[in-house]
């Protein structure tokens, strides 16, 4: 097949979204990281975003492609960044070579100096054989969580229910005869809400978005239909929240809030329970709790604070713990990596 290749804008008013979500969204790989409106949520806070596609010019579809994010450095440099991506046919290496080779000639136009792949691949020794072959080297650090615990939402409700640890079903209903409530947020909610993800941030030591991330978030997201916002209440005051996201078969658990009151109510398992079950409704048939720590369920020693207190909380649902392939960096400029690198060490991660 001869692929007719493209680079668009993907918050131009003329982008294909119909086309990209289809692939974007599709069971495998795909994610709501490579999701057209990420780009334009990320172009708000100093990323411009970019998708390069290969279009089967017969069936007017695109057959791979990715989302890439580019970052200025000082110098006029930049880095590109594949959040989730990207999205190809590893068995089909004229496909893969065509988009690579398209990736390449856009990077240094953009005078990159690198380009990082995190791809939504389960982790083994023939993923790492494989982009090592196309000559990608292991990042030092992952952008995103190196491991996740995955629901598996198609059972009936019941049995979703009969697959958690017994405490979180108790927790669950205690939940609901202790008076807690769960209603979806309205935008005038995100100050409130932010609220308790800046507490929830210092106690679990996690890097928090300003309040306008959360905000462009809720316009792009929420009020496309494609997330929500959840709330638990007692008695008018919110104990908690969580934004939920959907894409194609999959549902999100991206941020989470909780306050110290009334924990003894158990809201936050009531909030997860009626997450999943929205986005078992929206037709998702894997609900993504997200980031737990990598050692986690290899054979480490627990922690007791940060992530492994939210690891202890998501693993009682009852999910699969997923390993990642971890990011992947194609070097462009050598130098100038290496002296990145350092520079990255002395900031910290960061995630979505």
């Amino acid at each position: 097949m001869t692929w007719q290749t493209m680079i668009l804008d993907p918050c131009a008013s003329s982008f294909p979204q119909k086309q990209w979500r289809a692939l974007a969204h599709r069971p495998g790989d795909g994610h709501i990281l490579q999701d057209d409106r990420w780009g334009c949520l990320k172009q708000r806070f100093g990323w411009t975003p970019q998708v390069v596609a290969l279009l089967n010019p017969a069936a007017k579809t695109f057959g791979a492609g990715v989302l890439l994010l580019f970052r200025t450095l000082p110098g006029g440099f930049t880095i590109a960044y594949a959040p989730k991506g990207p999205l190809w046919n590893w068995a089909d290496r004229v496909q893969q070579q065509t988009l690579l080779a398209a990736i390449d000639q856009l990077a240094r136009q953009r005078h990159a100096i690198m380009l990082k792949m995190e791809p939504e691949q389960e982790e083994s020794a023939a993923a790492a054989r494989r982009w090592h072959d196309i000559g990608f080297r292991r990042a030092p650090r992952a952008v995103q969580p190196r491991a996740t615990i995955q629901v598996d939402l198609t059972p009936s409700e019941a049995e979703i229910l009969a697959r958690m640890k017994q405490k979180w079903r108790y927790n669950i209903r205690l939940a609901a005869r202790k008076g807690v409530q769960i209603r979806s947020a309205a935008a005038a909610d995100l100050p409130a809400f932010y609220t308790l993800m800046a507490e929830t941030a210092q106690r679990d030591d996690f890097a928090l978005h300003t309040l306008a991330y959360y905000q462009e978030a809720y316009k792009l997201f929420v009020d496309s239909g494609a997330a929500r916002l959840f709330l638990a209440t007692y008695e008018g005051n919110i104990l908690a929240g969580l934004f939920a996201f959907v894409a194609g078969d999959r549902g999100y658990y991206m941020y989470g809030a909780s306050g110290g009151r009334e924990r003894q109510r158990m809201p936050n398992h009531l909030l997860q329970w009626e997450a999943m079950r929205w986005a078992k409704a929206q037709g998702a048939a894997i609900y993504d709790l997200w980031g737990i720590p990598a050692a986690a369920g290899r054979g480490a020693t627990e922690g007791k604070g940060g992530l492994w207190g939210v690891y202890r909380f998501k693993v009682g649902f009852g999910g699969r713990v997923v390993y990642y392939s971890g990011c992947w960096d194609r070097v462009y400029k050598p130098l100038l990596y290496r002296a990145y690198l350092l520079w990255e060490k002395r900031r910290g991660g960061h995630g979505q």
